[in-house]
C-alpha cells in the first residue's frame, strides 16, 4: 500500500521548487527519464486489469518494473485524512516483459515518456517527492520524439509506503511534508484538481531573486537545511530519551513557523 498526493506546477517555477525541495530533503536529486507503457487485459482474461511497465532511460542499462496500482482504501477513516491510501504492487521484471505480457493477452492501451526528477529521503517515514513532465510519442517507442503532453505544466506527486495498521501517522508525514511547498503548489488526492496556486509566481521569483546583495537561493538553501537538522536533532533526542514526552506537533508547527517568517522576508 501506499499514501500518495498530487499537484500541478508551471515549469517556470520548477526551478524554484527544485531549489526548495533540496533544502528540506538534504539529498541529493535523481534524474527520472521513464518510458511508461500501460497495457489492459484483453477479452482473453477473465477479470480487466490494468498494468505499466516502466523502463527506467536515465541508468546505464535500462530496466524494466511492472506495477499494479489498485484500488484507493474507502469508508470513514479514509474520509478523514488527506491522503489517499491505494494498494500499490510493483517488482523487477526481465527485459522481455512487454513480449510476456502480450502473450497473455494484455493489449497497449498508450505510452508516455516521464522526464524529470525525484527526492527520496527519511521524515517520519520514507517519501519520494516526483516532479515530472509528461510526454506522448508521435509513432510507436518512439522515445526520441517525444513531445509534452501538457506543455508548460509539470506533475508532482508525493507517495509513501504504508500497511493498514500505520496509513494514519504516514499520511500525517506526507501531510506535514506538504505544508512546506504550500506558497508554490497545493497538494491533494488523485483526482481532486487544485489548479495553480495563485502565490506561485511571487514566492519563485522570490526564491530566485537577489537580496541584499546575496544569492537567495543559497540562502533558502542554508535556512531550509538547518530546518532540516533541527528536525533530525529532535528525532535523534526522541531516541535517546524515550521515556520524555516529545511533541512532533510541534516540531512541525515550529518549523512551519520559521518557513512562513522565510517566505515572508524574502518577499520584500
Amino acid at each position: 500500500m501506499e499514501c500518495v498526493v498530487q499537484g500541478i506546477i508551471e515549469t517556470q517555477h520548477v526551478e524554484a521548487l527544485e531549489i526548495l525541495l533540496q533544502g528540506l530533503c538534504g539529498v541529493p536529486k535523481e534524474r527520472i527519464r521513464v518510458h511508461e507503457l500501460c497495457l489492459k487485459s484483453g477479452p482473453s482474461l477473465a477479470v480487466p486489469s490494468e498494468i505499466r511497465l516502466l523502463c527506467d532511460l536515465a541508468q546505464p542499462t535500462p530496466s524494466w518494473t511492472v506495477r499494479h496500482v489498485g484500488g484507493a482504501m474507502r469508508g470513514a477513516g479514509a474520509e478523514q485524512i488527506s491522503v489517499l491510501v491505494r494498494t500499490m504492487v510493483e517488482s523487477k521484471v526481465s527485459n522481455n516483459a512487454l513480449r510476456f505480457f502480450y502473450s497473455l493477452g494484455y493489449k497497449l492501451d498508450h505510452e508516455l515518456l516521464k522526464i524529470g526528477f525525484a527526492f527520496r529521503f527519511q521524515r517520519g517515514a520514507p517519501i519520494t517527492v516526483t516532479v515530472t513532465s509528461a510526454n506522448k510519442m508521435p509513432k510507436l517507442h518512439a522515445t526520441d520524439e517525444a513531445v509534452p503532453v501538457t506543455p508548460g505544466i509539470q506533475m508532482v506527486e508525493i507517495t509513501a509506503p504504508t500497511a493498514g495498521d500505520n496509513y494514519n501517522e504516514v499520511g500525517a508525514a506526507v501531510s506535514s511534508f506538504c505544508e512546506y511547498l504550500a506558497p508554490l503548489l497545493h497538494l491533494s488526492k488523485p483526482g481532486v484538481s487544485t489548479g495553480i496556486v495563485p502565490t506561485a509566481a511571487a514566492a519563485a521569483a522570490s526564491l530566485l531573486s537577489n537580496t541584499g546583495g546575496a544569492n537567495t537561493p543559497q540562502l533558502l538553501y542554508l535556512f531550509a537545511m538547518s530546518c532540516f537538522q533541527m528536525t533530525l536533532l529532535c528525532e535523534a533526542d526522541a531516541a535517546l530519551y524515550p521515556l520524555h514526552e516529545h511533541d512532533t506537533e510541534l516540531d512541525d508547527f515550529l518549523m512551519l513557523r520559521l518557513l512562513r517568517i522565510m517566505w515572508s522576508v524574502l518577499a520584500y
